[in-house]
């Protein structure tokens, strides 16, 4: 089977789905029977975060053999980590070896370098994420953030931006044709789209949601997944080979 990062590096789009810590081995039985492509653990959810216990969570998923992302989001960027940074550090660095990728904020400057030697040191790739819940910024702002993320060290770089019109998803559009290899999202209604026609044209990872706490305009699995199934072919290929349940 294809590493993550093997699959990050191809064309097939990627679905992921976010989980907290509250059913971890219901959520992974259930993500290894519907075919999810990518657990997103996302630490900042859960009720408990120590290491010991963050950890516990975790093993379901490897045990299912799923492909897993760490992300503890900060408050900043809409998450709900509740501690300061030098803890957030500290426990990205205790779940590095348990999970094959993280991701981290470009805004959360304190830590970024940190986060990323220690990816490094695990050989697990790092997705330098971006979000603006309020509006979608000119290009050439977003290219510059996009760059920045880049010389922070990426090995992918993430972009999720509130559409309010049409003109946002064409700047969104025209910053994946500049950047064929990264992650680019519409949130909000208007946005919808994007998650499934932006992975056609090269970003990588979409996120969909079973139950949980869907983001502004993040659509179901199941309805991402018979949308991907009916245009991309790729993806459809991979399903029929990897679903039986």
């Amino acid at each position: 089977m294809a590493t993550l990062r093997e699959r990050l590096a191809g064309e097939v789009p990627i679905v992921a789905v976010s989980f907290g810590d509250d059913d971890a081995e219901g959520h992974a039985a259930r993500a290894r029977e519907l075919g999810v492509d990518l657990a997103e653990l996302r630490i900042d959810w859960y009720g408990d975060t120590d290491p010991g216990h963050v950890r516990r969570a975790i093993a379901p998923f490897r045990a299912a053999g799923l492909a897993t992302l760490a992300t503890i989001r900060s408050k900043a960027e809409g998450g709900y980590w509740p501690g300061d940074d030098a803890e957030r550090l500290r426990l990205f660095e205790a779940v590095l070896p348990e999970v094959d990728a993280v991701d981290i904020e470009l805004s959360s400057a304190g830590i970024l370098p940190g986060v990323v030697a220690a990816a490094r040191t695990a050989d697990r790739p790092v997705i330098v994420s971006y979000h603006d819940f309020a509006r979608t910024p000119e290009e050439p702002a977003l290219r510059a953030t996009v760059e920045a993320a880049a010389a922070a060290g990426a090995d992918l770089v993430k972009i999720s931006t509130m559409v309010h019109r049409p003109a946002d998803l064409r700047v969104l559009a025209g910053l994946l044709m500049r950047y064929p290899s990264m992650i680019v999202i519409g949130m909000g209604t208007e946005g919808a789209g994007s998650r499934v026609f932006f992975p056609l044209l090269g970003s990588r990872i979409t996120y969909s949601a079973i139950g949980g706490r869907p983001a502004p305009g993040q659509l179901p699995f199941a309805e991402t997944v018979r949308l991907l199934e009916t245009f991309s072919p790729g993806y459809a290929a991979r399903r029929s080979a990897g679903v039986t349940a």
